[in-house]
Order: structure tokens, then C-alpha cells, then sequence
């Protein structure tokens, strides 16, 4: 059960990561990438995927505490978890219809 709860987090977030990663190849070689009008915008766009991050490391620390899991296994999926959220939120603003500039 150890090696399982070691390994689980590895390979969970390395399927998010591989998706994500292919999902913007794939945006990109379509020249579907989002391009804002102004620089705060596009800033915030570039900046959404790292936010995700953040936030679900910060999640998965609050879990952490009142739940008896290894921190290093709620971090390490709480990251990864947040950067398919990251993702989502910047496939969502990155449309051309949503200009909030």
C-alpha cells in the first residue's frame, strides 16, 4: 500500500501534465493560442495555468492538515489538480468571443 500511495501522485499528475502539454500543442499548431488586445490581459491569460498551481498546492496543504494523508501526496496532487484547473480557465478566457479587456 505504500509503494501505491508513492507512485499514485507520479503517475496521476504526469497523465494531467501530458494532457495539458498536448492540448496546447495542439492549440497552438491550429493557431487557436489566446492573444489578448491589451498587455494586463494577456498577462493575466499566460498567467492563469501557474495561479492553478498555486492554489491547488495551497488546497492540498489545507487537506493536509485535517486529513491523515502524506502532505507530499495532497501537494503533489493539489499541484496537478490545479494545473488542469489553470488549463481550463485558460482555454475558457482564451476564447475569442470573451474579450473582458
Amino acid at each position: 500500500m505504500g509503494l501505491v500511495m508513492a507512485i499514485a501522485p507520479v503517475v496521476i499528475v504526469g497523465i494531467i501534465v501530458v494532457y495539458v502539454i498536448e492540448r496546447l500543442k495542439y492549440n497552438y499548431n491550429q493557431g487557436r493560442l489566446g492573444k489578448k488586445k491589451s498587455k494586463s490581459t494577456q498577462n493575466l491569460l499566460v498567467s492563469l495555468i501557474p495561479i492553478g498551481m498555486l492554489f491547488g498546492c495551497a488546497i492540498g496543504i489545507i487537506f493536509g492538515m485535517f486529513f491523515p494523508v502524506s502532505p507530499v501526496y495532497t501537494v503533489s496532487l493539489g499541484a496537478g489538480i490545479g494545473y488542469l484547473i489553470g488549463f481550463f480557465a485558460y482555454e475558457f478566457y482564451s476564447k475569442e468571443g470573451n474579450n473582458y479587456s
